[in-house]
Parts: structure tokens; sequence; C-alpha cells
């Protein structure tokens, strides 16, 4: 009788695992939509694409970089960074400056007008979210704190995979477009 109990108990234990691993995986995929959301009406208010508000969000983490340091941050080629580094330019939230020892390096940097719509943007995001962290515990935030960090490197891998990939869904890719 104990040994059919013990199994009740942990196919009951088991159904409940399960039940919170399929809910906290929805979460994960909402959360990341929801960001992603954010993500896109930011970059429509400041008249943006995905690329340049993504190495205006790198720059704004990292502090002034330069410009090859941050395509590889934002993973984009130094192609690329030159050119998202012109419209940022343009829009007036960078600045490229000489080295004061070495005129040949640049580096970039916020402009105060970037940094003061960034904070109307995210600003309330950033406070609302540090209100509620500090509503938890040590170790719950240790817990969070532990699966942020493996999220973000599990990410970071997989993005380097997929860029691996290569091709956008032609004949040598192993992506195929929808219907393809």
């Amino acid at each position: 009788m104990r040994q059919s109990n013990d199994r009740i108990i942990r196919s009951a234990n088991e159904l409940l695992h399960n039940d919170l691993l399929k809910q906290v995986s929805e979460e994960i995929a909402l959360f990341q939509s929801a960001t992603s959301a954010v993500d896109s009406a930011a970059a429509d208010a400041l008249g943006l694409n995905p690329t340049d508000l993504r190495c205006l969000g790198q720059l704004y983490a990292r502090g002034p970089s330069t410009a090859g340091g941050l395509a590889a941050a934002a993973g984009v080629s130094r192609g690329a960074m030159t050119t998202a580094l012109d419209r940022l330019e343009t829009a007036g939230y960078v600045r490229r400056l000489r080295g004061d020892s070495d005129r040949r390096q640049v580096m970039v940097e916020i402009t105060s007008r970037a940094l003061k719509l960034m904070a109307a943007i995210w600003g309330p995001i950033a406070e609302e979210g540090s209100s509620q962290l500090a509503e938890l515990s040590a170790d719950n935030l240790n817990v969070l704190l532990e699966f942020l960090v493996r999220g973000r490197k599990l990410q970071e891998t997989h993005a380097e995979r997929i860029r691996s990939i290569g091709g956008a869904g032609g004949p040598e890719s192993p992506v195929r477009a929808p219907g393809g």
C-alpha cells in the first residue's frame, strides 16, 4: 500500500512539476514577445530600425565603444555598423570622437538627446521593474539571477548558431522559407 501511495504522490508531484514547466515556458515566450513589442514601439518612436536600436542599446549598456567593438557586441558586420552609425549620427543619437593619442581610432558615444529620449521610453519600465524586484526575497532574486544569466547565455549561443547557418532560405541553406 505504501509503495502505491508513494507512486501516486510522485505522479502528482511530476504532474505539478510538468505543469509548472509548461507554464514557465509559455511565460518566457510571452515575455520575449512583450519585450519585442516594447523594442518595436521604441524603435518606431525613435525612428530607428531594430539593428540601430540594438546598437544604441549596446552603447547605453556598455558605454562609449569603438565601432568594431560595437559591431561585435551587436552581432553585425563592420560594414553594417558603419551604415548604422551613419544613421544614428544623422538622427542625433550618437557622436563619433577621434582618439586623443591615436587619431585613427574612433570612439562612439550616446548623445544627451538620445539619453533623454531613452529615459522617457524605458525609465518608467525600469522604475516599475525595480519596484517589482524589491518585493522579492534574496533567495528568489538569486534564483532569478541564475535563470537570467543562464537564459542570456543560451540565447547568445543560439544566436551564433543561427547566424552560422547562413543563407536566407536559399538552395544551400538548411533553413527553408515557409512553403519552400
